[in-house]
């Protein structure tokens, strides 16, 4: 379970969901039941985030540590997720795409692109709560993990583990991706992947909503 110590840091940073967090943290298989163990860092300063693409895993360390290891859904052929050494730099918990989205007037809602939106109509961003950048335009955030590259480049994370990421992975935070990594073969070998993208799609008109930022616990976000 998660200690108290990180129970309390989540109940300030992550109040609308906190009583997600008193859920089992075994690590399952499974659409909204996959869960992380996430631990509190003793020091905030020494945590790193490292991500594997050819394992579909991030691995946030203290040190030696391993505070969280997660399965990651990555950048598709053409959109491919950046590699190298970043920076953790802004962080949004009700962050919506600047670029992809939905093309709004009064009940008829469109899925586009926000540089075309028609006249007459008004450009909402596809939800990406818990939005922590690592370079401009791309960031972690919370979405369907799908076995396959998906994302326009972003690292997506289960909707009940991208609050502890978070959480626990502060503004500063040094990012490396790469194809592999040394840890893909030890924290990363059996590492268990959750199922939502299987999921049925949430409709058009709940994607525009303020709940789909608030109320990711109870919707898988799709895409």
């Amino acid at each position: 379970m998660i200690s108290k110590r990180y129970f309390a840091l989540s109940r300030l940073a992550l109040p609308c969901v906190a009583a997600a967090f008193l859920m089992s943290c075994a690590t399952q298989q499974g659409g909204g039941e996959y869960d992380a163990v996430a631990l509190t860092p003793n020091n905030p300063k020494n945590v790193r985030v490292r991500v594997s693409l050819q394992n579909r895993a991030v691995y946030v360390m203290e040190g030696d540590r391993p505070l969280l290891v997660t399965p990651v859904a990555i950048g598709k052929p053409g959109d491919e997720t950046p590699t190298g050494s970043f920076t953790a730099f802004r962080k949004d918990a009700r962050k919506r795409s600047n670029t992809y989205g939905f093309h709004v007037r009064g009940n008829d809602i469109r899925p586009g692109k926000s540089a075309n939106t028609p006249g007459g109509y008004r450009y909402v961003g596809y939800p990406m709560p818990y939005w922590v950048e690592f370079k401009a335009g791309y960031g972690f955030h919370a979405g369907s993990v799908w076995p396959t590259p998906r994302s326009h480049g972003c690292l997506r994370l289960h909707a009940n583990v991208a609050p502890k990421f978070f959480a626990i992975v502060p503004e500063d935070a040094p990012v490396y991706i790469a194809q592999s990594l040394p840890e893909d073969a030890t924290l990363g070998r059996n590492l268990k992947r959750p199922t939502d993208y299987a999921d049925p799609d949430p409709p058009m008109s709940y994607m525009i909503s303020d709940a789909a930022l608030v109320d990711i616990m109870g919707k898988r976000l799709k895409q």
